[in-house]
């Protein structure tokens, strides 16, 4: 089955983020989203260990390893940009001063439910600051593969994993389609153009709600 790349993904996510944005980019696949800021917009990225408006990744071998995101990746710093105790940093979190959030998840249930963390033995050790971000933020987007390694759904009616938060989640920018989450539904907006609705919905753990414009979900060679 064709499917976008995580480069993809992750362009496709970035594309709906505002000029000025306050962004908050989980650990790991989310991180890709900095790399594609359209041109002549610039978010202002937070990391939770206490950066404000930091920057590009580093050249290797130029890394100062003083400069470190939560994911523990190296980082550079823009003009501006601000560091300060990781109390503070929350509190810019829960004191919802964030715009966005954008993370990384095992399951998003049709309610904006979000699971991505484990108990399992592959798991993260703990719900961290996603449990903080997804209701502090303003908006809350998820990226991600459309199903599992093993083909199932990851997009679902009822989350079976421990959830990080509640009825959180908006938007999702998986590798076959861009949904939105509204009262509870799926509602499809942008889909891979070789792709029909039915053989979405066949990989799909819940009902999708298909409006007329529907827009044919397009991105470039990365």
């Amino acid at each position: 089955m064709s499917k976008l790349s995580n480069a993809q993904i992750a362009w496709r996510a970035a594309q709906d983020i505002e000029d000025g944005a306050y962004v908050n980019l989980g650990i790991g696949f989310p991180e890709m989203v900095a790399k594609f800021q359209p041109p002549g917009r610039q978010a202002i990225f937070h990391t939770e260990n206490g950066i404000l408006n930091f920057g590009e990744s580093p050249a290797e071998g130029e890394e100062d390893w003083d400069l470190i995101n939560a994911g523990k990746k190296a980082v550079t710093l823009r003009p501006g940009a601000a560091f300060f105790h990781h109390a503070d940093s929350f509190a810019m979190v829960r004191g919802g001063h964030l715009d966005v959030a954008i993370l990384g998840t095992y399951e998003v249930a049709e309610n904006g439910d979000l699971a991505n963390w484990s108990t399992g033995p592959k798991g993260v050790p703990a719900v961290g600051g996603a449990m903080d971000l997804v209701h502090g933020a303003k908006r809350v987007a998820v990226i991600t593969d459309h199903v599992t390694k093993d083909g199932r759904p990851k997009l679902v009616k009822r989350c079976s994993l421990p959830l990080t938060g509640v009825g959180c989640v908006t938007r999702v920018y998986s590798s076959l389609a861009v949904i939105d989450i509204e009262a509870g539904r799926f509602v499809l907006r942008e889909k891979l153009a070789g792709m029909s609705i039915d053989e979405l919905q066949a990989v799909t753990g819940a009902e999708l709600l298909v409006t007329a414009n529907v827009g044919d979900l397009v991105t470039p060679e990365l």
